[in-house]
């Protein structure tokens, strides 16, 4: 399969994990994104019914992290122009997540053993951590967004489809990418067994949960069980 079929890849930091553990600046930043032209703040203010000194405020700290660029564009219009905010670009700076996952293909067995189900147990672990960081009073869907957001994934939740009765989540990048093309089964397992350990730490079940690679023209796929009411 050819990589340009699916997701693109993307560093990140640690500044933008804690940036992106607020659910209110995940969706700021899918809005930003989803603007072409980028947005101001007080067109996100509208579009997430947030005061607008809130915005400003999650807007900022977006810049901080380096997840979006502001600047003042004027159209050729009189007066001082508010500032408008766009999505940046990939970033070359270290990604301390990227090394975790690099170092972790360099102990899974080469021989003899079930890399792919290694990696889940890993996976597993790690993604009961990262949740533990999200508000407690997060459903288990909301959770594994954030956490999967916070690695640089980009994802976004669509409707179960009319003949199932799975939840899909689309990951629109992939910040591990080029991990991936070297071991594609710890690394899809490594992610797979993220969001089981961010839905078992929930009280859901993880073992239904699936990470279908390049599920989706431009993305993979998590495929999770329908959720009944709110498990604990």
């Amino acid at each position: 399969m050819e990589t340009g079929s699916g997701p693109s890849g993307e560093t990140i930091d640690t500044p933008r994990y804690r940036a992106l553990g607020s659910a209110s600046r995940v969706t700021i930043l899918r809005l930003v994104r989803d603007a072409a032209g980028g947005l101001t703040a007080a067109d996100v203010a509208e579009a997430t019914g947030q005061h607008l000194s809130t915005t400003r405020a999650h807007l900022e700290r977006l810049v901080e992290a380096g997840l979006l660029v502001k600047a003042r564009a004027s159209g050729g219009q009189p007066g001082r122009p508010a500032w408008r905010y766009r999505a940046t670009a990939t970033d070359p700076a270290p990604a301390p997540y990227r090394a975790l996952a690099a170092a972790l293909l360099e102990h899974l067995p080469r021989r003899g053993g079930d890399v792919r189900a290694a990696a889940i147990r890993v996976g597993r672990d790690w993604g009961r951590q990262l949740a533990a960081t999200a508000p407690a009073d997060d459903d288990p869907l909301t959770t594994v967004t954030a956490v999967l957001s916070g690695l640089g994934f980009n994802p976004e939740r669509r409707p179960a489809r009319p003949d199932a009765a799975d939840v899909e989540v689309h990951l629109r990048t992939c910040p591990f990418l080029d991990l991936v093309g070297q071991n594609p089964d710890a690394m899809c397992g490594l992610h797979a067994g993220v969001v089981r350990g961010v839905l078992e730490s929930r009280g859901a079940t993880g073992e239904g949960a699936v990470l279908e690679p390049f599920g989706a023209p431009h993305a993979c796929v998590v495929r999770l069980p329908a959720f009944r009411g709110r498990p604990r």
